[in-house]
């Protein structure tokens, strides 16, 4: 039985644009009604802090499910699973398989959307990764599914999906330009990854659409002084965001202060790129179809090729503050408010405000998560129970 929250009393509580505050907060159909004190509110000692939920906008899987699976148990699984990172939102991600395996999995997703998005996590829409990406910079992807961009193609993913896609990786320098233009004037996120775009494709391609770059760094063509790469563009594009993969071993501590000083606090989005290894032990497992080995931090395919990561997402904000040095509130920031920005969904997420929806994640300052809530109810819950 899910639990309605109904507030907060005389809590610390990350209030948008005051920092982390002594608040009341109201909780009233699933929105932050008002900042008062409301009978049945729960009160928390000073341990805790009350910030906005956390927004994973690339993950495949989680605990043995992956989004290419396409049964309701494997999004349920993934969906109950990550809110304990304390995501309240998320975009489940697939990967390059074949068309029909796509559409398979988009469906059953969209299903999910469309009977039961209440559970745990709530699942805003897609992110297709792949199939529209370079061989020669296709990471863990399965080559031989990999094809042009096309908008005639998307629009078979379009429809299997009931139009839930909010992000598409592509290469743009892989016919993208048309593909590209059509995300944007549907308001789907055109991201740039895995991709062997030249700095000029890049800047191109931020004038057609493109706003994001996926997993930064990796799986794209380097900064090179006489080609600055695909990194260069990204670096250069004040219009692109840039995701990262904040578990220190797919970007370097320096790599990731060098990104951080180019692209600013307000241009980068932590995500984990979870797979279905997260939150199990080093073992083998599968992603698209392959072999997966974990040991560690790190997931490998035979060939030493990283695949996905098992990163949570609250250690993600926790490195990034370690590596960085910013205030807790900065680090939040990173996976709610920047990520809610380029999804187009600050109005309704990503910061704690007035007449938004009721997500949170309960922390301390460790970012050990105790409690997350989703638009009002408790999908994850290790403090009362």
């Amino acid at each position: 039985r899910l639990i309605v929250m109904k507030g907060f009393k005389n809590c610390n509580i990350y209030v948008e644009g005051k920092g982390v505050v002594k608040s009341n907060l109201e909780v009233e159909n699933g929105k932050i009604a008002s900042f008062n004190a409301v009978d049945g509110a729960l009160e928390l000692d000073d341990k805790y802090i009350v910030v906005p939920g956390f927004i994973d906008r690339h993950i495949h899987g989680a605990n043995n499910s992956d989004s290419m699976y396409p049964t309701l148990k494997d999004i349920r699984n993934i969906c109950a699973t990550v809110a304990s990172e304390g995501v309240s939102t998320f975009l489940p991600t697939t990967m390059t398989q074949t068309v029909e395996n796509i559409c398979k999995a988009l469906e059953n997703i969209a299903n999910y959307i469309e009977t039961e998005n209440d559970k745990g996590a709530y699942v805003l829409g897609m992110h297709l990764e792949g199939p529209f990406i370079s061989k020669k910079h296709k990471g863990a992807q399965v080559e031989s599914c990999i094809i042009p961009c096309s908008v005639e193609k998307f629009q078979i993913f379009e429809k299997a999906s009931h139009g839930y896609i909010k992000e598409v990786t592509m290469a743009y320098e892989e016919n993208g330009k048309e593909l590209a233009n059509y995300l944007h004037s549907k308001g789907i996120v055109a991201s740039i990854g895995h991709t062997d775009a030249t700095c000029a494709e890049v800047i191109e391609a931020s004038k057609n659409g493109v706003t994001s770059a996926t997993h930064t760094y990796n799986a794209m063509k380097g900064l090179h002084h006489r080609e600055a790469g695909t990194v260069g563009g990204v670096f250069l594009c004040d219009s692109i965001y840039s995701e990262l993969i904040c578990d220190l071993v797919h970007v370097s501590s320096d790599a990731i202060k060098v990104l951080y000083k180019i692209k600013g606090q307000d241009k980068i989005t932590l995500i984990t790129d979870g797979i279905e290894a997260k939150h199990l032990p080093d073992g083998k497992y599968k992603l698209g179809g392959q072999d997966v080995y974990v040991k560690g931090k790190e997931a490998r395919l035979a060939d030493g090729t990283l695949a996905g990561s098992t990163l949570k997402m609250n250690d993600a904000i926790r490195n990034m503050q370690g590596v960085i040095g910013l205030s807790m509130e900065k680090a939040i920031d990173l996976a709610t408010i920047n990520p809610a920005r380029v999804l187009g969904i600050d109005n309704q997420k990503g910061s704690i405000a007035l007449g938004k929806d009721a997500d949170f994640a309960i922390i301390d300052k460790d970012y050990n998560v105790y409690m997350t809530v989703s638009n009002g109810r408790v999908v994850f819950d290790k403090l009362t129970k």
